[in-house]
């Protein structure tokens, strides 16, 4: 979808504070540490470099806000769970995540990102709690699914619909490659459908 390869970055923010004015609508990216998060988004975006993919976890600390033009953005969220982070930044970030799911008002879906080989952490729960009450629409993207037999990339998609119909009815799933680009044209449409849905008012 051309819509994705428009983004240009826009503004990182290391505090609720610092963050842009709460107009058109944002899709946020979350997940866990190494879970691939980086790579989905410059996989979507069709960019080698757009959102900085390092092998060290627990790197990215700020929310990077990536512009599709027309008040649309991307959103990539610190990745969270990684154990060598201080305790003083790791409890910063669980404030000002929970606090940007449950009430940016032009937040209008959620792209959960989890290792298929990893997959439904009690993290990963945590996120999923944090943002049902909003009722906004969450797609889970299995990513590194290049890593398993198709059986077992079946199978993983197969428990995290199930864990997903008792944690957060209405959410979805997929399979996910950013080096093969498997699951694209899929991610694509459901990132497009939120974005381009008219905003009310």
């Amino acid at each position: 979808m051309a819509l994705l390869q428009h983004a240009q970055f826009h503004i990182s923010a290391h505090d609720l504070r610092d963050l842009p004015p709460p107009f058109g609508r944002e899709v946020a990216f979350a997940g866990r540490s190494n879970a691939g998060k980086s790579s989905a988004i410059n996989t979507l975006s069709n960019r080698n470099r757009l959102a900085f993919v390092s092998k060290t976890p627990g790197r990215t600390q700020l929310i990077n806000f990536f512009s599709l033009g027309e008040d649309r953005y991307l959103v990539d969220l610190p990745g969270y769970g990684y154990a060598k982070v201080p305790e003083k930044i790791r409890l910063h970030w669980r404030s000002v995540l929970s606090t940007y799911l449950q009430t940016r008002s032009s937040l209008c879906g959620l792209v959960l990102i989890m290792d298929a080989r990893h997959p439904m952490t009690d993290l990963d729960r945590q996120m999923l709690e944090w943002f049902r009450p909003t009722g906004k629409p969450v797609h889970v993207l299995l990513t590194k699914s290049d890593k398993l037999s198709r059986q077992q990339a079946t199978a993983a998609l197969r428990s995290v619909d199930k864990d997903l119909r008792e944690i957060y009815p209405g959410a979805s799933a997929q399979l996910f490659s950013s080096p093969k680009h498997q699951g694209m044209e899929e991610a694509e449409q459901v990132i497009g459908a939120w974005l381009n849905e008219k905003t009310p008012g």
